[in-house]
């Protein structure tokens, strides 16, 4: 029903940045909010930074001033531009949706794939 795709990871430099985006598809209704996720090795998922359809936005204390989340409603596309990358960003990234498919107009929790970042010397 919906697809989430993640581009953009891989491995960067401490101090150096990388841009993720996320394209949802299939029978969508409506999106409320999309945002990323990151799971490093051994660690619990945990929230990086999320946006609503009118903008509103939520980061983790740990990335806010370095990271900056956005989105194209016209593309249903998220992105995520991450600055200042240190080592401890280094993990699996996921994309994430709030959204409605047209078969039941309900709003559900969709994630992508998931895309490593690696941030390393």
């Amino acid at each position: 029903q919906v697809q989430l795709v993640e581009s953009g990871g891989g491995l960067v430099q401490p101090g150096g940045s990388l841009r993720l985006s996320c394209a949802a598809s299939g029978s969508i209704f409506s999106i409320y909010a999309m945002g990323w996720y990151r799971q490093a090795p051994g660690k619990q998922r945990e929230l990086v930074a999320t946006i609503t359809s009118g903008g509103t936005t939520n980061y983790a204390d740990s990335v806010k001033g370095r990271f900056t989340v956005s989105r194209d409603n016209a593309k249903n596309t998220v992105y995520l531009q991450m600055n200042s990358l240190k080592p401890e960003d280094t993990a699996v990234y996921y994309c994430n949706g709030v959204i409605g498919v047209r078969s039941t107009y309900m709003m559900d929790n969709y994630w992508g794939q998931g895309t490593q970042v690696t941030v390393s010397s």
